[in-house]
C-alpha cells in the first residue's frame, strides 16, 4: 500500500491540495482575522494556562522558563489532538463524494493531517517569538527539530487512519475519543514536570508517544542539547510503527466502507 500511496499521491496531488484549500476556506470563512487566528490561538491559550498554573497553582520549572516549557508541549499536543479528531471524521463526512467517483479513500485523513500541519507550522512563529523574548535562545541544535516534526506527522497520520476506519463501523468513537484525548492530555507532561510522577508510574507515562516527541523538542529548545540516541529511536519507532499499523488497518477495511454509508 505504501507504494500505491506514493503513486497515487502524485496522481491525486491536485485533489489533495484542493481538499486542504477547502478546509482553510471553511475554517476561516467570515472570520475577520482569518489565518491570523493560527498565530493568536496558541498565544491566547498559553496566556490563560500560564495565568492559571503560575498564579493559582504556583507551577514553575527550576532553571528554565515555564512559559517556553508550557508552549513547547502545547503546540505539539494541540497538533495531534486537532489533526486526529479531524482525520477521524474525514471518511464519514465525505461519503457522498466517495459514492460518486473513485478517489483513494486514504486521501481524506491525510488531507486533514496536512491542513492542521500547516497551522502547526504557523504556531511555531509565536513559539519562537516567545523563545527569543524570554532569552531562552536559539542554537544550532534547533536544526534537528524537523526530525521530530516529521515523526509527529507520521504518527498522527497513522492514528488518523486507524480512527477514520473505526468511525465508519462504530460512530460511538466520536464521543469516546473526546474522553481519550482528555486522558492523554493529563498523561502528557505539558503543564507539569515529569519528575513529580511517582517512579513506579513513570513507565506507564513513557508508553505515550507524545511524551517522547515533546521530550525530544524540549531537549533542544530548553536545554540546548541534542537528544540522546534512545529518544531518537523511540520517536522513530512510534512514528513508523503507528503509520504502518494505520496503513494496514485502513487497507484491510477500506473496501467495506461503502456498505456503512
Amino acid at each position: 500500500m505504501i507504494k500505491n500511496i506514493l503513486i497515487n499521491f502524485k496522481k491525486y496531488q491536485f485533489l489533495l491540495l484542493q481538499l486542504v484549500s477547502r478546509d482553510f476556506k471553511v475554517k476561516y470563512k467570515r472570520s475577520f482575522l482569518g489565518i491570523i487566528w493560527s498565530l493568536l490561538y496558541p498565544i491566547l491559550t498559553m496566556t490563560v494556562m500560564a495565568l492559571v498554573f503560575t498564579n493559582m497553582f504556583k507551577m514553575s520549572m527550576p532553571g528554565i522558563n515555564y512559559l517556553v516549557y508550557l508552549m513547547s508541549g502545547l503546540v505539539i499536543f494541540n497538533y495531534f489532538s486537532e489533526a486526529s479528531n479531524l482525520a477521524m471524521s474525514s471518511v464519514v463526512s465525505n461519503f457522498s463524494l466517495i459514492n460518486k467517483v473513485y478517489i483513494p479513500k486514504y486521501i481524506f485523513p491525510l488531507s486533514k493531517c496536512l491542513f492542521v500541519g500547516i497551522n502547526f507550522l504557523l504556531t511555531l512563529i509565536p513559539l519562537y517569538g516567545l523563545i527569543i523574548i524570554t532569552g531562552t535562545g536559539v542554537n544550532v541544535y534547533h536544526l534537528l527539530l524537523p526530525f521530530v516534526i516529521v515523526c509527529l506527522f507520521l504518527f498522527t497520520v497513522g492514528v488518523g487512519f486507524i480512527l477514520s476506519t473505526i468511525s465508519v463501523f462504530l460512530r460511538d468513537v466520536f464521543y469516546i475519543y473526546g474522553v481519550v484525548t482528555t486522558l492523554l492530555q493529563y498523561m502528557t507532561p505539558i503543564i507539569y514536570d515529569f519528575s513529580i510522577i511517582p517512579e513506579h508510574l513513570q513507565i506507564i507515562f513513557k508508553c505515550n508517544p507524545l511524551y517522547w516527541f515533546i521530550y525530544f523538542a524540549r531537549d533542544i529548545i530548553l536545554y540546548s542539547k541534542a537528544p540522546s540516541i534512545n529518544i531518537w529511536f523511540y520517536c522513530f519507532v512510534f512514528a513508523l510503527g503507528t503509520l504502518l499499523i494505520g496503513i494496514l488497518v485502513f487497507k484491510k477495511n477500506q473496501d467495506k466502507f461503502i456498505y456503512y454509508v
